[in-house]
């Protein structure tokens, strides 16, 4: 059987692989059809806003009944870094910054919004905030950049990693 989870990543964009819910599922979420960081849904709006909405899993728990920091930072990450992919653009993250406003409680509905503030050739700057629902309270924000990638990035990534390890062993 072919990696297609390979294929897609290191291809011109295709469509990537996605959950029943819409979500695009990066390579370890793809064998288990759903992603393991609790998003549920996304979708991108007329105004290019994406939306998700998810849940903090219970094994995600870093104190009594509220998720831990790592988790907030995850999800953050990857569902900002997804408003690129829903516009049909692949990038990887160049800069995270998040704001813990309060704690994340566990297994309760979530949503994430995210917008572009702007563009500067391959960046992408972009903004987000984590709302526990239904009251919208404010729970996290973040802010960041996202650099359009193109085909080589992981092979380039492969190489200089082999170079590491060749050095390693050598010394």
């Amino acid at each position: 059987m072919r990696n297609t989870t390979a294929n897609w990543a290191g291809a011109d964009f295709q469509e990537p692989p996605r959950s029943r819910g819409g979500v695009a599922l990066c390579g370890a979420c793809r064998g288990s059809g759903s992603c393991r960081l609790g998003v549920r849904h996304e979708r991108l709006d007329d105004d290019g806003v994406a939306w998700f909405e998810l849940a903090c899993p219970r094994d995600q728990e870093g104190g009594p009944d509220v998720a831990h920091g790592g988790w907030t930072a995850a999800v953050l990450d990857d569902c900002l870094g997804h408003l690129p992919l829903l516009h049909r653009v692949l990038s990887v993250t160049a800069e995270l910054t998040v704001s813990f406003v309060k704690p994340v409680p566990v297994e309760r509905p979530l949503e994430v919004r995210a917008w572009v503030e702007r563009r500067e050739g391959s960046r992408w700057y972009i903004q987000g905030e984590m709302v526990l629902l239904p009251t919208r309270a404010v729970l996290a924000r973040a802010s960041g950049i996202w650099v359009t990638r193109d085909r080589g990035h992981f092979a380039r990534h492969e190489e200089w990693l082999a170079g590491q390890i060749d050095a390693a062993e050598g010394q």
